[in-house]
């Protein structure tokens, strides 16, 4: 009977560490998700489907080698990643801090000490000490109501929410790349088309000339044959600034200085998906970094009210030094020179001027601010989400409409030249078609440009792109 009370004070210590903790478990809150993204039924089966776009890699949604190498160096150089990698390293030394408070901290120091004072009077004799000393403190705060371990893991889920904002600019640096990559493709191919327009026409002109000599052509035909070779030269300086400029930018999201940038696929060699799986919007709760860091942060805020509420309670601190302490040193390190004391606290809070509660009150409209924070990244995301799946499929339908029209423009451009030569047009009816024709090629760049980039807006919106 007497063999089991010998680890009762074990068990005693045992439950005294373990103590409890105040405040509110974490649960995630309650979210209505609708069935299925409004404009998703345009774009895929009635019945969604578990798979996603947003669960591809980035490497297998844009095919082009050069933006794939260029993404890639984005990811290694960019200075937003960077950044967002040292916030990551920061958290996770905040939380080594806020956890250390969870252990005893110990201490070791050590002191001599050598006075010699002359005699003063018959009262105050000459003298002389030397002493020594070696001890190791220790405090321990005892943490029964779960102070420093809330506090821990709010620095935990701070942490989390650090590294899904690194995710989120991952994501984003990997958009913003393929979006300026397209633009300045699309840039590339309407100079082309400008260079090729100016080339015509500068024919067409010599073709006037001749006519004009020979009495076939008016002058006014000549000065209009002037005024479109005119037109596509003004569009070649300004769109060779634009290209400048988008490589400029590409170059920064590189971390590099402004440098030229190589090119790969043409814009209209990029393959797109006929359709793109959108997935179920509840999936969107778990794939999307910023929504996984505002719920980290409302995790953390939830962890902080038990760390406020703890305060509520008596604080428990164990503090205690040994070691050795002797006038003569040569005496220092023997069992007779030993010290020991040792002292348990315990502090309740009487009267604080409304600190405490204030505290408390303080922590629940944070934990509120970030619940109100969190529903509405999720209401953001599942717009932003609607509005690429539009976006994508409107920009599909016009860019059709716009190949047809291009086409017949072209077809014109053709007609209006060949009438014009054996007489039966005017020239006005050239100028005419060759403006409609360019007009429409440039269109057309436009909107095959606008198709690529409402797919890098969808698979960034289904939070693609950072795994």
């Amino acid at each position: 009977m007497m063999r089991p009370a010998r680890f009762l004070p074990a068990v005693a210590v045992c439950v005294l560490l373990a103590g409890c903790m105040m405040g509110p478990n974490y649960h995630r809150p309650a979210v209505v998700t609708p069935p299925a993204y409004r404009g998703q039924a345009v774009n895929s089966p009635p019945q969604p489907s578990t798979a996603s776009l947003g669960n591809e890699k980035w490497w297998l949604v844009f095919h082009d080698p050069v933006l794939q190498q260029l993404i890639r160096t984005a990811l290694n150089q960019n200075y937003n990643v960077r950044i967002a990698a040292t916030r990551v390293l920061q958290a996770q030394a905040a939380v080594g801090i806020t956890r250390a408070n969870e252990f005893p901290m110990a201490s070791m120091g050590a002191q001599v000490f050598s006075e010699n004072n002359p005699k003063v009077s018959s009262a105050f004799p000459a003298y002389e000490v030397n002493a020594g000393e070696v001890d190791l403190s220790a405090i321990w705060n005892l943490d029964f109501w779960g102070k420093y371990r809330r506090e821990t893991l709010a620095a935990r889920d701070q942490l989390l929410a650090t590294e899904w904002g690194r995710q989120e600019v991952i994501a984003s640096v990997v958009s913003s790349v393929a979006a300026d990559y397209f633009q300045l493709r699309e840039l590339d191919l309407a100079l082309q088309i400008a260079h090729h327009t100016m080339t015509s026409r500068q024919e067409s002109l010599r073709l006037t000339r001749i006519l004009e000599v020979h009495g076939s052509a008016s002058l006014l035909d000549l000065r209009q044959a002037e005024e479109l070779v005119d037109t596509a030269a003004e569009q070649i300086p300004d769109l060779q600034r634009q290209i400048q400029h988008e490589e400029n930018a590409i170059s920064v999201l590189l971390g590099e200085n402004p440098e030229p940038i190589a090119r790969g696929l043409t814009l209209t060699a990029e393959p797109l998906p006929a359709s793109v799986p959108a997935g179920l919007p509840s999936q969107l709760l778990d794939r999307r970094p910023d929504i996984r860091e505002a719920e980290a942060n409302l995790m953390a805020a939830n962890a902080d009210i038990g760390v406020a509420k703890a305060d509520f309670f008596p604080n428990i601190s164990l503090t205690g030094t040994a070691g050795l302490e002797s006038y003569a040193l040569n005496s220092l390190f023997t069992t007779s020179a030993g010290l020991w004391n040792g002292v348990t606290g315990v502090t309740q809070p009487v009267f604080e001027a409304g600190v405490l509660r204030s505290g408390m009150r303080l922590a629940r409209a944070q934990e509120e601010q970030l619940l109100l924070t969190y529903k509405q990244t999720i209401i953001a995301a599942f717009q932003q989400v609607s509005d690429a799946l539009v976006a994508y499929q409107m920009d599909r339908q016009f860019r059709e409409q716009q190949e047809k029209l291009t086409f017949a423009a072209a077809d014109a451009d053709r007609l209006s030249k060949i009438l014009y030569r054996h007489g039966g047009a005017s020239y006005l009816q050239v100028l005419t078609s060759e403006t409609n024709y360019f007009a429409a090629e440039l269109n057309l760049a436009q909107a095959q440009l606008n198709e690529r980039l409402a797919l890098v807006q969808l698979y960034n919106a289904l939070g693609g792109g950072w795994q």
